[in-house]
């Protein structure tokens, strides 16, 4: 029996139905999409505030120089309720941005500072900010700033630290001028931990910057400086929006412009006045008193102590003390004396230091020769006073009582005091002359001069009544005949034409006999009929 032979047939291949072919082609898709979503998504990060004013999910962008980079996903309070955590989405771009330093804080609408920013936020809506630190550390988790950030991190400039006892008239953005200029503006302040004073950052604008070194002086300049001293009144003021706002200013002597500039997060004084700030600094301060018998109002603490006009230190405290021995009250007034300003300009002694190595002996020597301490006016229109320092060869003789601490100078009484003795020298002459024979002698000469005055009255006054009398009389009839309708001016008048004709008829005969003379022998010869 024949087997017939087996056919080999070829497996079937397995085939994809074409109705499948779609769904699969949009999986691809979507794993790809899926991919490239992971792959770009950026960083999530949650920024804490104190309230969620102007935050919406799904709304508030997070922004960088005007540019979207995130979108805050959800909104919610935290879990003791005291902020409210905001949770973000930023683009990939975005990722190296996150150091530990980068700052968060929501842009609306703010007035601070005499500066008014986030006007846009009206129409668009609050958005985030945000500020690229320098850190070199990332971190994904953020405290919001209240207040936007004065300058950002990327602007050139310096920031300094000012130390002050109290704030005054500064905020946050409170302008700070050099020369007028304004080149900077305050950051942040904070109270002290011991509540001494407080702490203010600031910062100065490139290139200005440069213009602060370790000797520059920082002074309040906001609203108007008044002052009344012994120079009168004088006025200071920075600019306009100083006035209404406040301000600082800063400015550096003239003999410390060379130095180097000084590095940043230095520390400075802030000055409550630019006077104040701008004091000179003395490295030898000797102090004495200055006892006055006479009265010292208009004297107060911080009073010049001058020497012929310039300014050789002030007055640093002023008290009573009473002598037991004498049983006299007297004023004594404290002063701190610069040594260094007989110095500073000598060619032949070094800059700074003392005249003398022995300063009790040049000062008993300058007493011998009459130096005295005195009260003086500096203006009338303040009374304000000040020590005046000058010799007065006239004075009585006085030493330095160097037993007391500080050492006592003499003292001299002021021209005012003076003033006051003479006049009270002048009022004891007075007492002394003879008031009641003057007065006598006085009330005599009265007495005749009334009997004068009535002599007058009874004989001199009625003959010069009567003559006036007649004298108004003549003047009347005088008046009365000038008068143009009187009798006499019609006869004067009448006269003046008579005469007129009179005239007329010699001149016609003149005429006829010029003309006729032979009619002075013949006469007049007649008219031919």
């Amino acid at each position: 029996m024949n087997t017939p032979d087996a056919e080999v047939v070829p497996k079937r291949r397995w085939r994809i139905p074409w109705v499948w072919i779609v769904p699969l082609v949009a999986v691809a898709i979507g794993i790809w999409l899926a991919a490239q979503a992971v792959l770009e998504k950026g960083p999530t990060v949650t920024i804490s505030f104190k309230t969620g004013e102007g935050l919406e999910a799904g709304k508030t962008k997070i922004k960088f120089k005007n540019v979207d980079i995130g979108l805050v996903k959800t909104v919610a309070l935290s879990k003791d309720y005291t902020r409210v955590i905001a949770t973000a989405e930023l683009t990939r771009d975005a990722t190296n941005m996150l150091v530990d330093d980068t700052r968060f804080w929501v842009v609306r609408p703010r007035v601070a500072g005499g500066s008014v920013s986030g006007i846009s936020t009206l129409l668009s809506g609050a958005y985030i900010g945000m500020d690229i630190g320098r850190s070199k550390q990332d971190r994904r988790d953020y405290t919001g700033l209240e207040t936007p950030p004065i300058f950002a991190s990327d602007v050139p400039g310096r920031q300094f630290i000012l130390k002050a006892t109290d704030l005054g008239s500064v905020d946050v953005g409170t302008p700070i001028y050099f020369r007028r200029l304004q080149v900077g503006q305050v950051t942040a302040f904070e109270l002290d931990k011991d509540g001494s004073g407080v702490t203010l950052h600031v910062f100065v604008n490139a290139p200005y910057d440069r213009y602060v070194n370790a000797d520059s002086r920082f002074w309040q300049a906001g609203g108007i400086d008044v002052t009344l001293g012994t120079d009168g009144l004088k006025v200071n003021t920075q600019s306009l929006v100083s006035i209404l706002i406040g301000g600082l200013a800063f400015e550096t002597p003239a003999v410390s412009l060379s130095w180097a500039e000084a590095p940043r997060d230095t520390v400075f004084t802030l000055h409550p006045t630019r006077a104040d700030a701008l004091r000179v600094r003395e490295s030898i301060v000797d102090k004495y008193v200055f006892a006055f018998d006479g009265s010292v109002r208009g004297l107060a603490v911080g009073a010049p102590v001058e020497f012929r006009g310039i300014q050789i230190g002030e007055v640093s405290a002023i008290y009573t003390r009473f002598d037991p021995v004498t049983k006299r009250i007297s004023i004594p007034v404290e002063v701190n004396l610069y040594p260094e300003r007989f110095t500073s300009r000598f060619a032949n002694v070094p800059k700074g230091g003392r005249l003398t190595n022995d300063r009790k002996e040049l000062a008993d020597v300058l007493v011998a020769r009459g130096m005295r301490g005195q009260l003086r006016t500096g203006s009338l229109l303040t009374g304000q006073l000040y020590v005046s320092i000058d010799f007065f060869p006239a004075a009585k003789k006085a030493s330095i009582d160097w037993s007391r601490t500080p050492p006592e100078m003499p003292t001299t009484p002021s021209g005012l005091d003076s003033l006051q003795d003479s006049v009270n020298r002048i009022m004891t002459r007075i007492d002394k002359l003879p008031i009641e024979e003057l007065t006598a002698s006085a009330r005599q000469t009265l007495d005749s001069t009334t009997r004068l005055m009535q002599g007058l009255n009874t004989e001199v006054v009625p003959q010069a009544a009567t003559t006036l009398a007649a004298a108004r009389a003549a003047l009347d009839a005088a008046h009365s005949t000038l008068m143009p309708d009187s009798g006499l001016q019609q006869d004067t008048a009448e006269a003046i034409r008579e005469l007129t004709r009179t005239a007329v008829s010699f001149r016609s005969l003149a005429d006829y006999l010029q003309q006729h003379p032979e009619a002075l022998l013949r006469g007049k010869p007649e008219d031919k009929k």
